[in-house]
C-alpha cells in the first residue's frame, strides 16, 4: 500500500450520481492543487482554478483548509483549524480513502446540487515523500 504521508498534486475530479451515472466534471480543466499530509498528523489542501479567462458572472474557484488529521481504515478525518470557507473552521472534514495503483483517491461526502446527490472522487499523485 502507498504511504499517505507526503505532498500530492491534484490530477482530476470525477462526479457521479447515486446510480453511478457520470456527471459533469466538478472542476475546470485548469484546476491545480496540492495536498500535504505530514507524519505527525497535520494536513493542508489547496485547490484553485488557473483558467486564463473566467466567464462573466462566474467566480474563480478556490478552496483550502488545514488542520489535524487521523486515518482509520479507509477514512481520513480532518479537524479543521483554518479554511477559505469560514463555516468549516472547528468542524470535521471526512473523506473516504482508496488507492488506484499509486494514485490517492479521496471521496468527500455526497453534495446535493439541485435535486441530485453528487458523489465526487478527487485524484492525487504523490510528488514528494515530505
Amino acid at each position: 500500500m502507498v504511504d499517505i504521508v507526503g505532498t500530492w498534486r491534484y490530477v482530476t475530479a470525477k462526479a457521479h450520481d447515486g446510480k453511478g451515472n457520470a456527471l459533469p466534471d466538478p472542476r475546470s480543466g485548469k484546476t491545480q492543487g496540492r495536498l500535504i499530509l505530514t507524519a505527525d498528523g497535520i494536513m493542508m489542501s489547496v485547490l484553485c482554478d488557473h483558467a486564463d479567462d473566467i466567464p462573466a458572472g462566474q467566480k474563480r474557484f478556490y478552496s483550502s483548509y488545514c488542520g489535524r488529521y487521523t486515518v482509520t481504515g479507509d477514512k481520513l478525518v480532518t479537524k479543521v483549524y483554518a479554511a477559505s470557507d469560514p463555516s468549516r473552521v472547528g468542524g470535521e472534514q471526512p473523506r473516504g480513502v482508496r488507492f488506484e495503483g499509486d494514485t490517492l483517491v479521496l471521496m468527500p461526502p455526497p453534495e446535493k446540487i439541485g435535486d441530485v446527490l453528487h458523489y465526487r472522487d478527487i485524484y492525487w499523485t504523490k510528488i514528494s515523500d515530505i
